[in-house]
């Protein structure tokens, strides 16, 4: 039996000297990914690291707890237990200048999006931008710090076309009540990075039982969120900060959203100018504040100029 209070890391490193092959394996990939493997099966973690599901339990059993359950629950409490995110900071950055900060932080963002271009699917892309465009409702949840992520795509997809639901809620029963309708026709998307969202990852289990498309947004092919979804998009996120660093993230669901506009300019032109008469009828905004299509960036290419000479001089509102 372990001592609980003993750090189940501290155990595996102090066993590691007399494990077997297969066992320093798990091992070692529990000691780099700790925060996935958390949220693994045996038979999972076994799958991922190439190691039997029975290798695993003896694993768990070398290390003293009495099954793989007690051994998941040691590490889900080691977990809690670590560096709060000062600390994490104070150590990788307390003897820095603020200038060197700056840098440090831009230049490993920058590290991380270049890592998300050259390893992340462009097949798997395409088809989640053919999957968003022919779903018929689109659901879409992020908690936590992945919030701000569901809600800008929330946002641009629902200027795009309708029937997008953002799914936000502090209660799993008031998520399955709010996807209740959800079918074979649907896509859900959901966009966790660690710490994972059980959550969503239950929305998820949820969407893949009602047989919807499943997309998830992620760091990672051995992610919990990766279990019910039918296509991944992976791209690089970061622990090592008093704030996780989500812009790989964000760039892509940004490159999902410009797919998108170039898939379907016409519709995308047209859901603006509605949306802007309607800002102008109700004095949403001044006339002399912002001209929303004229100015899109996204629209400007040479279907716009066939669509002004279609329409004989008119010019758009």
């Amino acid at each position: 039996m372990v001592n609980s209070q003993y750090d189940v890391l501290n155990v595996i490193d102090e066993k590691y000297p007399k494990m077997s092959k297969g066992h320093k394996v798990l091992a070692d990939y529990i000691n780099e990914h700790y925060d996935q493997a958390v949220f693994m099966t045996a038979k999972r973690l076994g799958d991922t690291t190439g190691i039997s599901e029975s290798t695993v339990v003896r694993f768990a059993s070398f290390l003293g707890y009495k099954g793989y359950p007690e051994f998941q629950k040691a590490l889900e409490d080691c977990i809690k237990s670590k560096l709060n995110g000062v600390q994490r900071v104070g150590a990788k950055y307390g003897k820095s200048t603020q200038s060197e900060i700056l840098t440090s932080v831009l230049s490993a963002d920058i590290d991380k999006i270049r890592d998300t271009m050259d390893n992340l699917d462009p097949q798997a892309f395409e088809a989640c931008v053919k999957t968003i465009i022919e779903a018929e409702h689109v659901y879409i949840m992020g908690l936590r710090s992945n919030e701000p992520l569901a809600a800008f795509l929330h946002f641009y997809l629902n200027m795009m076309r309708g029937n997008v639901i953002l799914l936000n809620t502090t209660s799993i029963s008031e998520t399955f009540e709010q996807m209740l309708r959800i079918n074979e026709n649907d896509c859900f998307i959901g966009i966790s990075f660690p710490r994972y969202s059980m959550r969503t990852l239950k929305a998820m289990e949820f969407a893949n039982d009602r047989k919807a498309q499943v997309i998830a947004i992620t760091d990672s092919v051995s992610s919990p969120m990766c279990i019910y979804s039918s296509l991944n998009l992976i791209a690089r996120s970061d622990m090592v900060s008093i704030v996780d660093s989500l812009v790989a993230p964000l760039s892509v669901i940004n490159a999902l959203v410009v797919a998108m506009c170039l898939k379907k300019p016409r519709e995308v032109k047209q859901s603006l100018r509605m949306l802007e008469e309607t800002w102008s009828n109700y004095q949403v905004y001044l006339n002399d504040e912002i001209n929303f299509i004229d100015d899109e960036p996204i629209l400007n290419y040479s279907l716009r100029r066939e669509d002004d000479s279609s329409k004989d001089g008119e010019e758009y509102p």
